[in-house]
């Protein structure tokens, strides 16, 4: 309370805040930024739970986009979710004005954070978030940059990718953080699967006339990025093969977009497959991933889902980029390396998209059998 027992002024508690900055050892209220989509934000998931458990009572608020904002509910240690759009990443659609940035320049300085975490692939900038963070006041400013920010970012760990070299994306945000005194033991992903999507997926597998006791995988053909999609006429034969040659039970998955794809592909293979495309909400989709024995699938969302369930993977990988490979799981990454590896293109540049084309489906079979082999040995 103030003088005369009034509680002090806004512009008086704003002035001693100036007066008693926070270190990284004792900020509470902390920002993770990571303006990305699914697998991106759980990729990101044990540097956070790094940050949480290096302080105590730290309130963790998640920064990220619609597209990143579902898998949220997921994600254990985060307390709070802020969703922004921001203009300066490719799936934004086109501004009229710059409103919603001084929107979120004014949410940020009503939350009062201590600090904030700007978590970026080495190909992206953070200044232009430093900067709302700079307008918002918040004290404490990490990011890896490639430039000298000057005032926009407190602790600037200059970029070392991909010059020096390049790590796992996990690797590379455990670092970041790990500057400022956050490092854990544990760096597996992690989400936090509701009951009662466990129960609403064993209903659907019921439904669809799914054996658990007998071997079954889950297939994910889709891909938002078309170089990043393996061919479904080769899905078809490999799902074939699991199905007439090995005696599996194959499920594919997808969204409402991707349900022409998948029946091209059920249609091809010529064998009893089944589907849940567009049936299952993420959770449920994370519940699916929990239960089933091995996930086949293209690089996107459901390969980190699957990791962060301890889910064993087999990940057509094509090379646009080679630091999201699933994390501390089971896994096989097939690809066929080409030399023009590592164009970061949604669209293959070169027209051929060899490095999922050339990959044979006899190799996704052989993999799948592997991980699935091993997976009882384990048991």
């Amino acid at each position: 309370m103030g003088r005369n027992g009034l509680p002090p002024s806004p512009r008086l508690c704003a002035r001693q805040k100036t007066f008693m900055q926070p270190t990284w050892n004792n900020a509470k209220k902390i920002l993770c930024v990571r303006l990305d989509t699914i697998g991106d934000v759980i990729m990101t998931t044990p540097a956070i739970r790094a940050l949480k458990n290096s302080g105590c009572d730290r309130h963790i608020t998640l920064m990220t986009s619609s597209a990143g904002a579902v898998v949220a509910p997921l994600l254990p240690d985060i307390d709070d979710l802020i969703v922004y759009d921001s203009p300066w990443l490719k799936a934004t659609s086109p501004r009229k004005n710059s409103a919603p940035e001084y929107a979120i320049i004014d949410l940020l300085r009503e939350k009062n954070f201590d600090g904030a975490i700007v978590f970026t692939v080495y190909s992206q900038s953070p200044l232009p978030t430093a900067f709302l963070c700079y307008m918002a006041g918040i004290p404490l400013k990490l990011a890896h940059c490639h430039e000298n920010p000057y005032q926009l970012l407190t602790d600037w760990i200059k970029d070392p990718e991909p010059e020096q070299f390049i790590r796992h994306e996990v690797q590379r945000q455990l670092d970041l953080v790990a500057t400022v005194g956050s490092q854990i033991k544990d760096k597996r992903l992690k989400i936090r699967v509701p009951e009662t999507a466990h129960l609403s997926v064993k209903s659907l597998l019921k439904e669809i006339g799914i054996n658990i006791k007998q071997p079954w995988v889950v297939i994910h053909p889709g891909a938002t990025a078309v170089s990043r999609r393996y061919p479904p006429e080769k899905f078809a034969i490999a799902a074939q093969k699991l199905v007439k040659d090995y005696n599996l039970q194959v499920i594919f998955t997808g969204t409402e977009p991707e349900k022409d794809l998948v029946e091209f592909i059920r249609c091809e293979m010529q064998a009893p497959s089944y589907s849940l495309v567009s049936r299952l909400d993420l959770g449920e989709l994370a519940a699916l991933l929990d239960e089933t024995p091995l996930l086949i699938s293209n690089n996107t969302a459901p390969v980190h889902i699957a990791a962060a369930v301890g889910t064993p993977v087999v990940d057509l990988y094509a090379l646009t980029n080679i630091q999201h490979t699933p994390w501390e799981v089971p896994n096989r990454v097939i690809y066929h390396d080409v030399p023009c590896r590592i164009c970061y293109k949604s669209i293959c540049p070169e027209g051929h998209y060899h490095c999922l084309r050339l990959v044979e489906p006899d190799r996704v079979v052989n993999a799948a059998l592997e991980l699935l082999q091993e997976t009882d040995d384990r048991n």
